[in-house]
């Protein structure tokens, strides 16, 4: 999620990005947009409570995703699109959001992992007439000697607070529970101990 924001989608300060889907990879993609400076962002999943954590995190709007109008309402919430969209759902219909609501000009980024039967019709004359950028994004476009040192001191700078993102610790008795809760959306980041 914030290696997506920092490294793949390349965002700098008083930029604009949309985030789209609010587990944990799109809230830690949250996260790293507001470490990355960005000065709108929004954030999109059709869940109360974690639109809620998303403000809480940094956010700037948030959107239902279940409502209508999403894309519009993205789109007005960053002044006629964002700077860079991030799907993080892992479904055609969340990268078709992310794509419809980047600006001209702009990158459309996904981290979210699809089924391998999964496709999406691009449009092709907007995406060469608008010089849009779209990329895939594997575990952030991380190198791990480069990137744990660089998260860390943002971490203790205060400017990634990924423990903010752990919403429940369990024994290791209770892993049947910490997967039926990411299955059912219910949690963000788990922490099993041992």
């Amino acid at each position: 999620g914030a290696g997506t924001v920092l490294y793949t989608a390349g965002v700098r300060p008083g930029q604009s990005v949309a985030v789209i889907g609010l587990g944990g990879v799109g809230l830690a993609a949250v996260l790293g947009a507001v470490a990355a400076g960005a000065t709108r962002i929004v954030a999109v999943d059709p869940s109360p409570a974690k639109r809620e954590l998303a403000r809480a995190l940094g956010a700037t709007d948030t959107v239902d995703a279940a409502g209508a109008g999403v894309v519009d309402a993205i789109r007005d919430a960053a002044g006629g699109g964002v700077d860079h969209a991030v799907e993080a759902a892992g479904s055609p219909a969340a990268f078709e959001t992310a794509f419809r609501a980047t600006r001209r000009g702009g990158s459309t980024v996904t981290v979210g992992l699809p089924g391998a039967a999964e496709r999406f019709a691009l449009p092709l004359a907007q995406l060469v007439a608008e010089a849009r950028t779209i990329k895939g994004s594997y575990i952030g476009s991380c190198v791990p000697s480069r990137d744990i040192p660089a998260f860390v001191a943002l971490w203790r700078q205060g400017r990634l607070p990924v423990d903010r993102l752990v919403s429940a610790t369990l024994r290791l008795d209770g892993i049947n529970e910490a997967f039926d809760r990411l299955a059912d959306g219910a949690a963000v980041r788990q922490v099993i101990t041992f």
